[in-house]
């Protein structure tokens, strides 16, 4: 099963996908894809861990998220932003290539016989990227929200904290008939 969580900046994302895990498993996994950038992200960072109880097992992973999925788990990605930025950063901002890698690494976890909840971040729907290499990383990030949320079971758009579902009642209408 694949839930895709998307939504803009301290939109509930990672509270939603937490919830949502802990009731899915009393094990859940929590895969981290950041590079630590500065000191503030740092602390965004422990914030996030400080958030998690004693149930989770934490995974940190830049890139080559497959490898690191354990079959029949639930696992929280987040998030596809931060993990898009390694692609986009090492390919020295080449959309092309950090597209391709990314879309071949995702059709890897499809392979995986696991619950994943992947977050994602809509920037494209915020203000316009005044430079070049920032509005060049929005049009990889849409692109790649796109093409996770068609192969996504279920898609929750997250606002005000509130999840507003995208993708996935028709599941649930077929599974009531």
């Amino acid at each position: 099963m694949l839930y895709y969580i998307t939504g803009g900046e301290r939109s509930g994302k990672s509270k939603y996908a937490q919830d949502l895990a802990v009731q899915l498993s009393n094990t859940p996994y929590y895969l981290a894809t950041s590079r630590v950038w500065d000191e503030d992200h740092r602390l965004r960072i422990d914030r996030h861990i400080a958030d998690r109880d004693s149930r989770w097992i934490s995974i940190e992973e830049e890139k080559e998220l497959s490898k690191v999925i354990p079959n029949n788990s639930v696992v929280v990605i987040d998030c596809v932003t931060l993990w898009l930025t390694n692609f986009f950063v090492d390919s020295k901002n080449d959309i092309e290539k950090s597209l391709s890698l990314a879309k071949a690494e995702f059709d890897k976890l499809l392979k995986i016989d696991a619950t994943l909840l992947i977050i994602s971040n809509e920037i494209g729907m915020g203000v316009h990227a005044t430079t070049e290499v920032g509005r060049k990383f929005t049009e990889l990030q849409g692109w790649m929200n796109q093409y996770i949320a068609k192969y996504a079971d279920k898609a929750v758009l997250m606002v005000s904290g509130i999840p507003v579902e995208i993708k996935g009642t028709e599941v649930l209408l077929k599974k009531q008939l």
